[in-house]
């Protein structure tokens, strides 16, 4: 019985702290940037980004876990790329990315593992990604635009040491994996991250 009601007593300040945390908040501080979320009493969100010509969009779920906001985006992170066609040549490790925005293709940020050490590439201008390594155990790519979570192409179980990839339009979206929130009266905030690498980040809620 005590635990039913302990349940009970939960769901309710559960549910009252995202009515009262719901609502619309928009990025302030930061110039030529434009942002907001959208927060719902049912425990959805939407956001938007704007910067320059950069465009990002994401929605989801979220929790409210005392003053911490816990996103559960739509998007599966890591999955921002298409590998068309993988095989074993020559030698080294070569990645062609293929996208009719060139821009695009050529932005594309290569990490790789070499006995545990951490190395980096990236596209040089026709969006092909060079590795002059004999062996690699872990391959991963992201977007230098689009930062989110990078993509695992190959580890290492995987021989082939020539990819092709396409973008996805998940591209756009972001993930906000491993990125929490915190709520600071009628403001809300976080830590820089590799989406928002600037400091002080702040959403103030829109009065209605």
């Amino acid at each position: 019985m005590h635990y039913l009601i302990l349940i009970i007593a939960l769901t309710v300040s559960s549910c009252m702290s995202k009515k009262n945390f719901s609502g619309e908040y928009h990025l302030t501080g930061v110039h030529e940037m434009a942002s907001g979320f959208n927060f719902t009493p049912d425990g959805k969100y939407e956001f938007y980004y704007v910067y320059g010509a950069m465009d990002r969009v994401s929605s989801g779920t979220y929790t409210v876990e005392g003053d911490t906001i816990k996103l559960k985006s739509n998007k599966i992170p890591g999955q921002d790329f298409n590998i068309t066609n993988q095989k074993k040549q020559d030698s080294g490790y070569t990645i062609r990315i293929s996208d009719p925005n060139t821009i695009l293709a050529n932005n594309v940020h290569c990490i790789y593992y070499v006995n545990v050490q951490q190395f980096e590439e990236y596209t040089d201008n026709s969006g092909v990604i060079r590795i002059q390594q004999d062996s690699c155990e872990k391959i991963y790519i992201r977007h230098g635009l689009y930062l989110d979570i990078p993509m695992l192409i190959k580890d290492e179980t995987n021989s082939n040491n020539y990819f092709e990839v396409t973008l996805k339009p998940s591209l756009q979206e972001v993930s906000f994996q491993g990125i929490d929130f915190f709520i600071k009266e009628d403001m809300i905030t976080c830590l820089p991250n590799y989406f928002m690498p600037m400091d002080n980040i702040r959403y103030e809620k829109v009065k209605s």
